[in-house]
Order: C-alpha cells, then structure tokens, then sequence
C-alpha cells in the first residue's frame, strides 16, 4: 500500500475490467482519442523533467515543471470522474437496486483518493 505522498502503483490500482461490470461501454469512450493525446503529451513532460535532472537544471525550475505535470494528471482525471458519473453512476442510478450503489461507492472511493494526492 502507498502513503498519501507516493503515486499509487499500476499494480495496486483497482481492477478497471472487474468481470462483474455489466457495461462494456466506458464513460470516456467518446474522447478517448483526446485523453491519449493529453497522456502523450503528459508523457512528454516526464521526459522533459527526466532531461532537466539529468543535465541538473536549477531546482525551482524542475519544481515548476512538475506543478505543472501534476495539473496536467489532476485535469486527466477530473474528466475522467466526470465522465464515469455522466455515464456509469447515471447509468446504474437508472437501474437502481445494488448497482447504483456500488457505483457512487466506486466514484466517492475515486474522488478520496484524488482529494488525498
């Protein structure tokens, strides 16, 4: 398990195919070209401030490099929860029973965790 501070490692993510999902459509399916693009570029910025540490950039520089990749993650997955409530919790509120609530539970469990980070 990570601490509030450290990235949530891939492995210990919650499974994003659980076998019980009755929707194969996701939420962000409609801009997912859009959301590779904003990963690609975010991935860009790794590589820039890989590239700023290794030629030992001045620290506050390599520091306004990161605030600005953690804005670029924090607004991934912001439009993330946001299309997973517009679809899924919508969704499964529709249906009602069990389901909805399991997915406000799974939204309130994602929304603790970016409050935390």
């Amino acid at each position: 398990m990570t601490t509030p501070s450290e990235p949530l490692d891939i492995d210990e993510a919650p499974s994003a195919d659980a076998p019980d999902t009755p929707h194969p459509h996701r939420g962000y399916l409609e801009d997912k070209a859009r959301y590779l693009a904003r990963l690609k570029r975010i991935e860009g910025q790794v590589r820039g401030i890989h590239r700023m540490i290794d030629e030992d950039k001045y620290c506050i520089d390599v520091l306004t490099q990161i605030s600005a990749l953690t804005g670029a993650m924090e607004n991934v997955a912001l439009g993330l929860l946001e299309d997973h409530l517009e679809h899924c919790v919508v969704e499964a509120a529709r249906t009602g029973d069990a389901e909805a609530k399991e997915k406000i539970a799974e939204a309130t469990a994602a929304i603790k965790r970016l409050v935390k980070s």
